[in-house]
């Protein structure tokens, strides 16, 4: 059964970018793409090298979708369910994430 598990402070994930953590043996990148509670996570490794560098990349919009762009090849993947916009066979796993109290916590 999974459970939430805390991974920082909202204030410690800076506007428009990622951070990564390990949920349960699984490399998860967390991104707050703006200066609200909203916050999205998905695999950090990317598929089409097997790196460990998602929660490097840029987050942009995209016809109303945020997405986040590799820093490797720029293949983008969906926030809020890990689809690849270039090629949805390499799609990368999403996780349940909220903010509760203050706290950033992913089911994994």
């Amino acid at each position: 059964m999974s459970q939430w598990n805390t991974i920082c402070k909202i204030d410690d994930i800076m506007p428009a970018t990622g951070v990564c953590a390990l949920v349960n043996g699984k490399q998860v990148a967390v991104f707050r793409p703006r200066h609200d509670e909203q916050v999205f996570a998905i695999s950090n490794i990317d598929p089409f090298f097997e790196a460990s560098v998602l929660s490097r990349g840029i987050i942009a919009e995209h016809q109303g979708d945020l997405w986040v762009a590799s820093p490797l090849k720029k293949q983008r993947f969906r926030l809020r369910d890990g689809l690849c916009m270039e090629d949805e066979s390499r799609s990368v796993a999403h996780f349940d994430v909220r903010v509760k109290e203050s706290e950033v916590q992913v089911k994994a």
